[in-house]
């Protein structure tokens, strides 16, 4: 179902110009009920009503209730912040004292700023649009709101775009938001890779049967818990028909090789989000297994995945840089 529920709107720009209340949701990160709701309760409605049953917002109208969203992630109550964006104030700015005029509404830097920092409390740059619509729905914990955002992209971009230039800018912007915060931001982070995960799942085609020969491993290596990497990446693989077997975080290392040999797969990934953890040794360990009938033995192509290999370069295992590239280094030696 399309986040847009209002009757007769597509999702695209009505004639005359402005934007649909759905349009309007998926770039603020709420339900279009919560927009519905503000215009109804506190006045955040477009400011220019036409006939007919299509809403059409400004960048004015859609300014103003990027502010309202900015200081309800502060913890404002809803009213409130109303009160407070209608009068132009952001969390970054003083809210009026009684009895002087109300600010005026800010200019284009004004409102350019409030996207990226206080609109979203995140520095997200030049970032797709729809990484602050996550972040937003992401700093609310609006579980429904995050939800629906990563369907959708997953759906119009695909999941290797998605990935690419939707989640991991806003991942990447979460975490320097803890990083700069102290430990504020904690529950933010977890909140977000908990439903990217989940998005993952539920985006990926039922898992693919086993094909000799064609099977890739995935694991974390021992002390590694960043799962996620990992986890695109088989859903990636899934999409295109490629069996995989997911063994997630700190796969201890006899238990890696057990599965190696009991699987014979055509690849392995290791993942290592940390220098430390990556295991040169153990890569060429991998590597070097062998399996099947004398005179027809066969090894797994070994990639080393994740920054943690940088500077553990193994001589002969190829390393990809992204996801893309991951995806078409395991098809090439799959699909021979």
């Amino acid at each position: 179902m399309s986040l847009d529920g209002d009757a007769g709107e597509n999702g695209s720009a009505p004639r005359g110009g402005g934007l649909t209340t759905g349009e309007v949701a998926r770039r603020l990160g709420v339900a279009p009920t919560t927009v519905r709701t503000w215009d109804r309760r506190y006045g955040l409605g477009p400011t220019a009503h036409t006939g007919g049953r299509h809403r059409r917002w400004t960048d004015e109208d859609v300014a103003r209730l990027e502010r309202m969203c900015a200081l309800t992630a502060t913890g404002l109550a809803p009213a409130e912040a109303a009160r407070l964006a209608l009068d132009g104030v952001t969390p970054d700015a003083p809210a009026p004292r009684a009895g002087t005029a109300p600010a005026s509404p800010p200019g284009p830097a004004a409102r350019r700023r409030g996207r990226t920092g206080a609109g979203a409390g995140l520095r997200l740059g030049d970032a797709r649009q729809e990484c602050r619509g996550v972040a937003r729905a992401a700093l609310r914990l609006d579980a429904a709101a995050l939800d629906e955002l990563l369907r959708t992209a997953m759906e119009e971009h695909g999941l290797v775009t998605a990935w690419t230039e939707v989640i991991v800018p806003t991942l990447q912007a979460v975490g320097r938001k803890w990083e700069n915060s102290g430990e504020r931001y904690v529950e933010v982070e977890h909140f977000l890779s908990w439903h990217v995960s989940g998005a993952l799942r539920r985006h990926a085609p039922p898992v693919v049967a086993d094909r000799p020969g064609a099977t890739t491993v995935l694991a974390c290596v021992p002390a590694e818990n960043h799962t996620l990497p990992l986890e695109v990446l088989a859903a990636a693989l899934a999409e295109r028909g490629l069996p995989v077997r997911m063994f997630g975080g700190a796969l201890p290392v006899e238990s890696l090789v057990a599965a190696v040999r009991r699987t014979g797969p055509v690849a392995v990934g290791l993942w290592a989000q940390s220098r430390t953890t990556a295991s040169r040794p153990l890569a060429q360990h991998v590597a070097a297994m062998e399996w099947g009938v004398r005179g027809a033995r066969r090894k797994p192509v070994v990639l080393t995945l994740g920054p943690g290999w940088a500077g553990q370069t193994v001589p002969g295992l190829p390393r990809p840089s992204g996801l893309a590239e991951a995806v078409t280094a395991v098809e090439s030696v799959a699909l021979r």
